[in-house]
């Protein structure tokens, strides 16, 4: 089983409805694949979310929103559930896929999280190319860093439209889980500001054979402050359904902190879920040979995969 999901979102343009529906579908086949091939769910999330950081529809690698200096600095991180073992990066720029840098951490250091600077120099040490910055920047990213400059004033972003993230979670032949999630952050960020997303500690993410696992998305310091990845876990652990996990944790996250957000969810029976608040968010889902997906809330389609 694979979920993928492309960032909660205030609201997407019908002319751009096609293209998200696509990328998403394009991921959830990919990471499936590689489960279909024997592969691990490590590898299949990193597959799925590479495909969205190269896609520039979501906001994540080349997609990626603006920060107040009208530059790119991403977050991402990957957890596999068999041993806990886990990577994370954060403000990193130049690069194409910062989810492979996040997997490096987990398989080439002994430590958890590298940011900036440090995360950079790792980057040219395992020979990850650097390209240059503006290649991440999208004509439709300038013109949304202007608008919200114009409407917010520098430094206020607003919890109900900066939702944009993308996120895997798997579970493969040998009872594996894995989760990756990868973005951009907010739309006229402080320069050096992280989200959720890179913070394994349960916000961001979380995978764990003995439970499931976790990838989320929405307004990333209120998913921070109520540990959204792990609280969701923690209600599986207790005995609650994917389904109602999902709503007891992003119901409690949007009462306490008018925070809005999404989560994908998969056990380790290959049960799976997708839940928002936000307006929508859209999500695609691969089992048994069926590709399910889906964009606004009540919509659901199915295809078959060949």
């Amino acid at each position: 089983v694979i979920v993928v999901h492309g960032g909660g979102s205030s609201s997407i343009s019908k002319e751009r409805k096609e293209c998200v529906r696509q990328g998403i579908m394009r991921a959830a086949t990919v990471g499936y694949n590689i489960l279909k091939e024997g592969g691990s769910a490590v590898d299949a999330v990193e597959g799925a979310v590479i495909v969205l950081e190269n896609d520039p529809e979501f906001n994540a690698g080349c997609g990626s929103v603006l920060n107040v200096n009208g530059d790119v600095e991403m977050d991402a991180s990957i957890m596999d559930g068999k041993d806990l073992s886990t990577g994370a990066v954060s403000a990193v720029r130049c690069i194409a896929n910062p989810i492979k840098l996040a997997r490096l951490v987990m398989d080439k250091t002994p430590h958890c999280f590298l940011t900036d600077q440090g995360a950079a120099k790792f980057a040219a040490a395992m020979g990850i190319p650097q390209i240059p910055g503006e290649q991440l920047v999208t004509e439709r990213n300038i013109k949304r860093l202007e608008k919200e400059k114009r409407e917010k004033g520098a430094q206020k972003p607003d919890c109900k439209k900066n939702l944009g993230t993308v996120g895997a979670v798997a579970l493969d032949c040998k009872g594996n889980v894995a989760y990756a999630t990868s973005t951009g952050g907010i739309v006229n960020k402080m320069f050096g500001r992280v989200g959720d997303s890179p913070c394994v500690a349960g916000s961001g993410g979380y995978a764990d054979n003995n439970i499931g696992a976790i990838s989320t998305t929405g307004h990333g310091e209120s998913i921070l402050k109520v540990n959204l990845a792990r609280l969701a876990l923690f209600h599986v652990e207790q005995g609650k359904t994917l389904e109602e996990a999902a709503n007891l944790s992003l119901g409690y996250m949007k009462s306490r902190l008018k925070g809005l957000g999404g989560v994908i969810l998969v056990d380790k029976t290959g049960g799976w879920v997708v839940k928002w608040t936000s307006t929508s968010m859209p999500w695609a889902a691969a089992k048994e040979g069926k590709l399910y997906s889906g964009i606004d809330v009540g919509e659901t389609t199915t295809t078959d995969l060949a």
